[in-house]
């Protein structure tokens, strides 16, 4: 059982403290994986803490909203793109922001992988997890996980639309497929029932918040 479906099957006043104790797991493997003289390094190279690759159709407004609101609030420097004009390719920009984080948080809601921009940064995400040691957290926010890696639901009409105007590229959709299948096998949050504004989701962000303010304090 992976541990998103085991977090899933959790009763709700644990899921909090599982979070925050998987942080800490991961944290504690990734450092053992790298020599202090790297760590030291990358502590050091970055420009911010978080980026928040995300939707904006579908979360700007609610989740990520008030996600990204928290994270400022407790002094964590987030990166999260507020250009709505977007073009057909993602800005350099972007990228360098990407590479110059230490942690990205994903967050996959319906309408993410209609987004070629969205896909390819999860493609510049995934390349840094592997090149830089960039932690990276997915939250599946009214999705399913298994949609996800497995590109079902609307994850998979997505990817077919892309193909159908990919022919001759179709090597790309093959990475973002692959990507996506290995970002969600990843750990992370799952809401499955959404979110709404009122007292207990909003304590479920503020502990979000808190879990990686106690995550980047200790590797600071």
């Amino acid at each position: 059982m992976s541990e998103v479906e085991e977090t899933k099957q959790t009763p709700n006043i644990y899921k909090r403290s599982l979070s925050r104790h998987r942080y800490l797991i991961l944290f504690c493997n990734q450092m053992d994986s790298t020599t202090n003289e790297g760590a030291s390094s990358f502590r050091h190279s970055q420009t911010y803490d978080v980026f928040l690759s995300f939707r904006g159709e579908d979360t700007r407004k609610n989740f990520t909203g008030h996600l990204y609101s928290n994270l400022v609030q407790k002094g964590i420097k987030t990166f999260i793109d507020d250009d709505l004009s977007r073009g057909e390719e993602i800005s350099l920009a972007l990228l360098k922001a990407i590479e110059e984080s230490m942690v990205s948080i994903v967050v996959f809601s319906e309408n993410y992988a209609a987004s070629k921009w969205c896909l390819d940064e999860l493609v510049k995400i995934l390349e840094c997890k592997e090149s830089k040691n960039q932690m990276v957290f997915p939250v599946f926010y009214k999705v399913d996980p298994s949609d996800v890696r497995n590109q079902r639901g609307s994850f998979g009409q997505a990817l077919a639309g892309h193909e159908s105007k990919l022919r001759d590229n179709m090597e790309k959709v093959l990475r973002w497929r692959t990507t996506l299948t290995r970002a969600a096998n990843l750990s992370g949050w799952s809401f499955l029932d959404g979110y709404v504004a009122n007292y207990y989701n909003l304590v479920t962000i503020l502990s979000l918040a808190a879990s990686l303010g106690e995550f980047i304090s200790n590797i600071i």
